[in-house]
């Protein structure tokens, strides 16, 4: 997206002088300062500004090249001096911006003022520096206008009379009122003039910004550049793009977003024609520049009681021209674990995105499992055809066909399961970082509906998970993260029930502290007594306290708690256990290293111990 925006400043003296002086290297303001902040190193620095204004040296020291120029070791005689003929244009601009229209602005160099220094003779070396600002009155503005103003234009509060009148606050207006025109279709909208007065003696600002709309544009043809591998025709698809249609930056933006989701391209740029075809149309311009079209990963997870977990993936990103996406997981879990045998996991997915519609993507997904738990052993495996849409960057929704069968065996018998299932789910993510949120909540729902077989009974399986997260302190040092999970399956015996879709309870996903999997129920009758299975409903709930100590390193103190019950809807008898403790986070670019201690707590009957953690993310 472009914004078509020029704006200057013209400053208009009436009845007054302002600007910037120059001192001499004895300044008539030195008896008006107390001493300021300096620099470690072998350049002193100091800023000296009237009146003590701590936020405005900021600013100033900020903007500042000299205390650039130090931070980077750069403290020879011609770098301080060229930084500091430069600083006086770069102050004066900065105190513009905050509304100071009379300053005045000194910097010496061991005493000598840095503007009467001639390039070609600056000193060797220079031990001290001092910044001498006098800002002068903070002018507001006397007249604040813009127009003509579109509809729905969010101009800055801050451009009003009686405000402070500071130039980023007028070009902040103009972009503003120019975005405005442009959301409301006018894309080649510009600002056509501007008046500003400065009145010294009344220390006010009179401004006046005139907006030229132009005519209301239509999207115009989307002309397609860099691409190499992909088809064209598939490329014009996934972007979506709205020939045709008004006008709109949104829907550019939504149109990068598609082809970025993609996988496909590592750039993506989209460029507004600069001149208006037939009928107020505007072209656009793609220029695309491919990935590598293959990709491998890895990932590990390990816990002193369910023991490692290795996964591995092999992605190609498209495989056929048109973004398909074939992806190939491997997971082998439980090794050396104390409590079950091995699990070994192969997912094969192909997706395709623009299917149907630009934000729908169509996926066949096959997988195969063995797993050997401390109850009961299970070789599985399924099919499915499914449906994901994206109705926004946080709501989504997904949809599918799958068929089940499984083979378990415990307490000695073999029970086959056969299924026809339309596993279903919405996932709505306000978080404001997937790995490490500070703020917002993520809420999901999941139904499953299924048709058994044989001996599969049928019915439906219900599950939702909320999440919370509150920051607060200085840069939001402390976080409370909170997750709540409920499930049920409806119409079912829980003999009859596919032991994939039970529910138990323990491990590092629900209850830390607490075995993987060691709250079930015993249900069902066996040869030596009734054996140990998943409830048919559950209930789990986790609180975090996160503290970040340092830049990289954190804290978190938790307390998790699960029940799971026999029966649906919640009823029948129940069990449950708690567990509690804390672990610490190191910062990397791809989430925070999770390291977590829990132990048991309270009265539940699945104590085994204190429980390792380590992964990568938090918790949840």
């Amino acid at each position: 997206m472009r914004a078509y925006l020029r704006v200057g400043l013209i400053v208009t003296t009436a009845l007054g002088f302002g600007g910037m002086a120059v001192g001499q290297s004895s300044s008539p303001f030195s008896g008006l300062f107390g001493g300021g902040s300096k620099t470690e190193g072998p350049v002193d620095l100091d800023f000296r500004i009237a009146g003590d204004d701590d936020a405005l040296e900021r600013v100033i020291r900020n903007t500042s090249l000299i205390s650039g120029a130090l931070q980077e070791g750069r403290t020879t005689g011609q770098d301080v001096l060229a930084a500091a003929r430069a600083d006086y244009a770069r102050i004066l601009g900065a105190l513009y911006d905050q509304g100071h229209y009379s300053a005045q602005i000194y910097i010496t160099l061991d005493g000598v003022e840095a503007a009467g220094i001639a390039p070609l003779d600056a000193p060797e070396i220079v031990r001290s520096v001092v910044v001498t600002v006098q800002p002068g009155p903070t002018f507001r503005f006397s007249r604040a206008a813009i127009a003509p103003v579109a509809p729905a234009s969010e101009i800055p509060d801050e451009y009003a009379q009686g405000e402070t009148a500071g130039t980023g606050t007028i070009k902040a207006a103009a972009l503003a009122g120019v975005d405005g025109w442009r959301n409301y279709g006018h894309a080649k909208a510009d600002v056509a003039g501007q008046q500003i007065t400065a009145d010294h003696p009344s220390e006010t600002v009179d401004s006046q910004i005139a907006l030229a709309p132009g005519p209301t544009v239509t999207f115009g043809r989307l002309n397609i550049s860099g691409y190499e591998r992909m088809d064209p025709r598939r490329l014009r698809k996934i972007a979506g793009f709205p020939e045709g249609e008004r006008f709109d930056p949104e829907e550019l933006e939504t149109v990068r977003k598609r082809l970025r989701r993609a996988g496909v391209f590592s750039a993506v740029t989209l460029d507004e024609a600069a001149d208006l075809g037939p009928g107020n149309t505007m072209d656009v311009d793609l220029t695309v520049v491919e990935q590598k079209p293959r990709r491998i990963g890895a990932g590990f997870e390990i816990s002193s009681t369910d023991g490692a977990q290795v996964s591995a993936y092999w992605m190609h990103r498209n495989l056929l021209g048109g973004a398909e996406r074939l992806r190939i997981d491997g997971t082998v879990s439980d090794i050396e674990s104390d409590i079950s045998g091995r699990d070994e996991r192969l997912t094969v997915r192909i997706d395709r995105p623009a299917t149907v519609t630009p934000d729908t993507t169509a996926y066949i997904e096959t997988r195969i499992a063995r797993e050997r738990e401390e109850d009961y052993d299970s070789d599985s495996a399924s099919a499915a055809l499914g449906f994901n849409h994206i109705f926004s960057d946080e709501l989504t929704a997904d949809l599918a066909i799958q068929y089940f069968y499984a083979r378990v065996r415990d307490n000695g018998d073999t029970t086959r399961f056969k299924a026809l299932a339309f596993p279903m789910d919405v996932i709505w993510d306000r978080r404001d970082e997937a790995t490490d949120a500070k703020r917002g909540f993520y809420l999901s729902g999941e139904a499953t509906p299924f048709k058994g077989f044989d001996e599969t009974g049928s019915g439906a399986r219900l599950l939702g998970e909320g999440r919370s997260y509150y920051s607060f302190g200085e840069e939001d040092r402390f976080t409370l993260a909170g997750r709540a999970r409920f499930g049920t399956i409806l119409g079912s015996e829980i003999q009859e029930t596919p032991r994939e879709y039970l529910f138990y309870s323990g491990g590092g996903g629900t209850v830390r502290g607490q075995a993987y999997q060691s709250l079930g129920v015993y249900e069902i009758a066996g040869d030596d007594g009734p054996i140990k299975t998943g409830g048919m409903s559950v209930a789990n709930a986790s609180a975090e306290i996160r503290f970040q100590v340092r830049e990289r390193i954190g804290l978190v103190v938790f307390a998790d708690y699960g029940r799971v019950w026999a029966e649906d809807a919640w009823s029948g008898s129940s069990r449950w256990h708690a567990g509690a403790g804390a672990g610490v986070r190191y910062a990397t670019p791809i989430g925070p290293l999770r390291f977590d201690i829990g132990a048991p707590v309270g009265d539940g009957d699945t104590d085994d111990g204190v429980q390792l953690y380590l992964g990568l993310g938090q918790a949840f």
